[in-house]
């Protein structure tokens, strides 16, 4: 990615932050189904009291939104911008980053982009980048549901030589992919590769999940370097990631076993922690 682009892995230690005045942060989330929601129901548990919070979402139900969240909603970006924002948080998927967070970099207002599979795109990271530089803004992306990339990011250092990505879900987890036309998938019965290539060539593939490869990619050596493999596996019940990564440094190895979004079983829980993780660090400052 960009030098201008920030990709948002560390973890603070609780024991070493405190919480800051938030009273000038004003979080706008981007799409307010189940993730969206769910970062809202987190920060209003959290210790920011009053904290201005906004949804950016055509189809969602304002009135409810108010009532149970708290939340100001908007149907269009225009409106959005006048309640001035200072950040805004992508959970809307791939085709928001572009359509929504570059105009809003370009404005001025910081972003937090949750489908980094949209990255893959060279096209849209340039613009992306030429938006920060326009408006002054930052953007950061979140590690979602995979660990671990800010030790990989460290290791870039000393140069990595190989990334490998394998990435395991249940058969019946791959339906409405390219795999559900090219296998039968209720009848998988033991670990199969639907998928080998570089992650490159997975996000074009198979984009609705390509968020996690394409987060490996950002950290490590690229999306033609880095190498994927996907497959279908009835011997597990989660969705599995797992990431090799060699060079002189040593080697690197991720393992995560992920539990899905309780109201979206296609979502990992671990993608939203992230984003609320992003959140909350912009919210605190470091004593």
């Amino acid at each position: 990615m960009n030098s201008s682009t920030v990709l948002d892995v560390a973890h603070s230690e609780a024991s070493s932050t405190v919480i800051s005045a938030s009273s000038q942060q004003r979080i706008a989330i981007i799409g307010m189904g189940a993730m969206g929601r769910r970062v809202v129901s987190s920060l209003r548990a959290g210790p920011f009291n009053g904290l201005a919070i906004a949804g950016l979402d055509p189809y969602a139900d304002a009135q409810a939104l108010k009532a149970g969240l708290g939340v100001d909603l908007f149907a269009n970006l225009d409106d959005l911008m006048a309640w001035k924002p200072t950040v805004v948080v992508e959970c809307a998927g791939h085709a928001a980053v572009e359509g929504v967070v570059a105009q809003c970099l370009e404005r001025g207002v910081d972003a937090i982009v949750a489908s980094v599979g949209a990255l893959s795109s060279d096209e849209l990271r340039t613009r992306l980048h030429d938006a920060q530089e326009v408006g002054g803004s930052e953007l950061t992306v979140v590690s979602g549901a995979i660990g671990g990339l800010d030790a990989l990011s460290a290791a870039r250092g000393s140069g990595i030589e190989s990334v490998k990505y394998i990435g395991r879900k249940p058969p019946r987890a791959w339906s409405g992919t390219p795999a559900d036309g090219e296998f039968d998938l209720d009848a998988i019965d033991k670990p199969t590769v639907i998928f080998e290539g570089t992650a490159a060539e997975s996000a074009r593939q198979y984009p609705k999940n390509a968020n996690v490869t394409a987060a490996v990619a950002i950290a490590g050596i690229g999306f033609e370097k880095t190498h994927v493999t996907m497959m279908a596996d009835p011997t597990v019940n989660k969705n599995v990631h797992e990431v090799e990564a060699k060079g002189p440094f040593g080697q690197l190895n991720i393992r995560l076993e992920n539990n899905p979004l309780p109201d979206n079983p296609k979502t990992s829980w671990l993608a939203a922690l992230s984003i609320e993780d992003a959140i909350l660090r912009r919210l605190q400052h470091v004593i």
